[in-house]
């Protein structure tokens, strides 16, 4: 135990020193300089840099793990510290080209380009929460039905939002105001132009120093008065606030009326350009959604250096893809404010290089992929539970018919390869084809098909465990290698997660923590089995544990996995795995203690994270700072609200409730559920054994500790029992085709393996096997027996 210990602390510290590689070029950006000194005590280590462009879908959607304020360490320039926020809520890249837009297309080729995530709190955001955001530097929403801003009231040259506190008393915004309140302790002003602007400059008493209702009510002079100025262009978004709420109707508009507001909004920003001072840093975002069906936004930045590159930031790690709270870390950096402590979001990032016309085409792209898997990936998870509810309920009747058993096998390899094709099939530009759904959908298909292929015809055939393993295999490796490539495999995957959706950006999503544990565990169970033959069972418990922890580590790691819930889990079923491999048995004490040493774990994890400077913190570090500040009970309650949901998902429960069906019937009823597959597998494969349970393990844990709830479990079901199956009628087959040493050898007349039927006609006796004689391996009971008898087995280690 002790050296496992050590090499789990070898990787850890290896995972601590060692650096991303450089696989890109990432511009410096001067204005980010003065922010970024008042986060930072000192320089932190180079920077990791985005991917160069290439065709495939990785390089449209992902890149390593940036490194905030890596333009301003390097930046040698420092811009005025003067800079304006242009929010034009509802805007997308395809509204945007050289005739519609003329002024924005121009702000375009002046600028970084990338996509904003306008997610606050709800899947899709309005112009309020938006800009609420923005004020408190972390996701707000007023909650309720919701639209525009409220319209301040003149006070002096300023204004003040009336009942500004009713936000903070009322609504629980307590971050409400940061932006403004910060700008005002470091002796900055602020001005604002509409009532979104105001929100979002507003102090904590709600006041802006200067205010004007629109561009063309500020005096001249007044737009270069305050460091900070955001400006409200509501002429999009306003024709869809139906009674001053946002709509919930997908699109609203006709095409036309759209252009028509379009062209209106930039109208305005021209105006607003054309008095700006020439050394402003401008941002421009789109900053909510325009109806019920969430998208990626603009996002622009003009700052020196900008044009020909992309906008990224390290909240996301993609390098095109912003948050709304790291707008508000990018103002007060770019004016020289300390951020406060409270604001999640961090300084955007100028990335990789990209011709204007290269970049409009990745942006848009990254919103058309995004858009697919959104609106695919239901009637994707209904087909899968479809497929398995079918795959058990057929199962059922062949193998308690002992007939088409290698049809079963098939089936239940196809089933188990399609959570990794949803990730192989991300290698692809399927994004690019005409119909992106069918081709997506039928990539995963074919994938899927050959990985089952590959799994029967190679030289590990032979072995029952041979084509389990080899998708178990490619399951853990493509995981594997995807944490430590950049998690490019699981943003628009249909098993992982989208940035238009906006729950997850990099790192590794609860459902591919399921396959990840499974694949990893049964894995490494099924080398064990061999190596236990061979009578080298440390070096199979050290197999278990160490690539176990391996995977554990990049699962939990700040910056790779990230994953919170996916520790606790994952630490109780490697150690129940390698327990039982070791011949230990395992206590209900033991379990729980195991229980405690995940969660102790990934609060370590998530403590180093929170040393590190606030700018380079993951979500896993500003938990550990919401407890102390004791502002964690909301995130616990809405992560327990939205686990409680999936209780009633009609896509996922059938799953659990079918596979765990079939496997409790498959124990308690072998020689009527299975033709004594399972039990075969649990008696003649004990590693194999272990390995099923602690992936349970996991995936009962992971389903209580996690916002996915059942998808936990599920995933983990939809890998475990059809491979389960697999290797028991490859037992079963493998056993009918070998004469048995107390009868004659199997005449060519004889039944083939597939059907399992014996010379006289009764399905209970195997091939070889004359009616009279003792079956080599009957299939009935469990362990030699009838059907709930004794046996004569060797005892497997287990549970108490």
């Amino acid at each position: 135990m002790r050296r496992i210990l050590a090499a789990v602390a070898v990787i850890a510290l290896g995972l601590l020193a060692w650096p991303a590689p450089a696989l890109g070029t990432t511009a410096t950006s001067p204005g980010l300089v003065a922010g970024a000194a008042a986060r930072t005590d000192a320089e932190h280590a180079s920077a990791h840099v985005a991917p160069a462009l290439h065709t495939t879908l990785s390089t449209t959607t992902s890149s390593p793990h940036l490194t905030a304020g890596a333009a301003a360490r390097t930046g040698t320039e420092r811009a005025s510290g003067r800079v304006a926020l242009i929010g034009v809520p509802g805007l997308h890249w395809n509204d945007i080209d050289p005739v519609r837009t003329p002024n924005l297309w121009r702000l375009a080729g002046q600028s970084g380009l990338g996509t904003l995530s306008p997610r606050a709190v709800a899947t899709t955001s309005c112009p309020y929460d938006a800009w609420l955001t923005v004020s408190a530097g972390i996701r707000s929403a007023v909650g309720g039905p919701c639209g525009a801003a409220p319209p301040p009231e003149a006070e002096g040259a300023g204004a003040v939002i009336p009942y500004f506190g009713w936000l903070w008393t009322e609504r629980a915004q307590y971050g409400a105001g940061t932006l403004g309140a910060a700008a005002r302790a470091a002796g900055r002003c602020t001005t604002a132009v509409g009532p979104g602007g105001a929100l979002a400059l507003a102090d904590k008493d709600g006041r802006v120093d200067v205010y004007a209702a629109t561009p063309a009510a500020l005096p001249a002079a007044e737009w270069s008065r305050c460091p900070l100025l955001a400006v409200d262009v509501d002429d999009l978004i306003r024709p869809y606030l139906v009674n001053d709420v946002l709509t919930k109707e997908p699109d609203l508009l006709a095409p036309a009326a759209r252009v028509a507001a379009v062209a209106a909004a930039d109208a305005k920003v021209g105006e607003v350009l054309g008095h700006l001072p020439p050394d402003t840093s401008v941002l421009l975002a789109g900053l909510s959604d325009h109806g019920g069906v969430p998208h990626l936004r603009v996002a622009m930045w003009r700052t020196p250096g900008g044009p020909g590159h992309l906008v990224g930031a390290t909240s996301t790690h993609r390098d095109h893809i912003v948050l709304l709270p790291d707008i508000t870390a990018t103002m007060l950096t770019l004016a020289g404010v300390e951020v406060p402590a409270s604001v999640i979001g961090v300084p955007w990032t100028l990335t990789t290089q990209a011709s204007l016309e290269e970049a409009t085409r990745i942006l848009r792209t990254a919103d058309l992929a995004g858009q697919t898997v959104r609106n695919t990936t239901g009637y994707f998870f209904t087909g899968v539970a479809i497929l398995q509810v079918l795959f058990y309920a057929i199962g059922f009747v062949l193998l308690r018919r002992r007939r088409g058993l290698t049809g079963v096998r098939v089936a239940a390899l196809f089933l188990a390869s399609i959570p990794v094709s949803t990730s192989l099939i991300n290698l692809l530009p399927w994004y690019r084809a005409g119909a992106p759904t069918p081709v997506l959908v039928g990539g995963v298909a074919a994938c899927a098909g050959l990985l089952t292929l590959i799994a029967f015809i190679g030289p590990w055939r032979r072995s029952t465990l041979g084509a389990a393993s080899v998708v178990a295999g490619v399951t853990a490796a493509t995981l594997l290698g995807d944490l430590l490539t950049g998690t490019s495999l699981q943003i628009n995957g249909l098993m992982g997660y989208t940035a238009v959706v906006g729950g997850r950006y990099y790192g590794l999503g609860n459902i591919s923590f399921a396959l990840l544990a499974t694949s990893v565990l049964l894995l490494t169970t099924a080398i064990a089995e061999r190596l236990v033959a061979y009578g080298r069972r440390r070096a199979a418990v050290a197999l278990v544990a160490g690539l176990g922890a391996f995977a554990m580590l990049l699962d939990g790691w700040p910056g790779v996995g990230s994953d919170f819930g996916g520790v606790i889990a994952f630490v109780p079923g490697i150690a129940v795995t390698a327990l039982m491999v070791a011949g230990k048995r395992v206590s209900v004490i033991k379990l729980g203690a195991f229980c405690v040493t995940g969660g102790v774990l990934v609060m370590a994890i998530a403590y180093l994270d929170y040393l590190r400077p606030p700018s380079d913190q993951t979500h896993l570090g500003r938990f550990v700072g919401q407890i102390f500040d004791g502002t964690f009970l909301p995130v616990i309650i809405r992560k327990l609200e939205a686990m409680l949901r999936t209780m009633l998902s009609p896509n996922l429960m059938p799953i659990v409730v079918t596979a765990l069906a079939f496997l409790i019937f498959a124990l308690l009823r072998p020689g009527t559920a299975s033709a004594g597959v399972v039990p075969l597998v649990l008696e003649r494969s004990p590693m194999l054994k272990a390995g099923l349970i602690g992936a349970l393990v996991s995936g009962v844990i992971g389903t209580l500790v996690n916002d996915s709830g059942v998808a936990v479990l599920s995933m983990v079901l939809a890998l475990t029992v059809p491979l389960v199956l697999a290797v028991g009628i490859s037992t079963l087959q493998q056993m009918a085709s070998q004469p048995s040493a107390e009868s004659p050898a199997q005449s060519s007349a004889d039944p083939p393996p597939d059907s399992l039927e014996g010379p006289s006609g009764d399905p209970d006796t195997p091939p070889g096997n004359p009616p009279g004689n003792p079956p080599d391996a009957p299939p009935d009971g469990p362990t030699g027996g009838p059907s709930g008898g004794p046996g004569v087995a060797e005892k497997v280690p287990g549970f108490a």
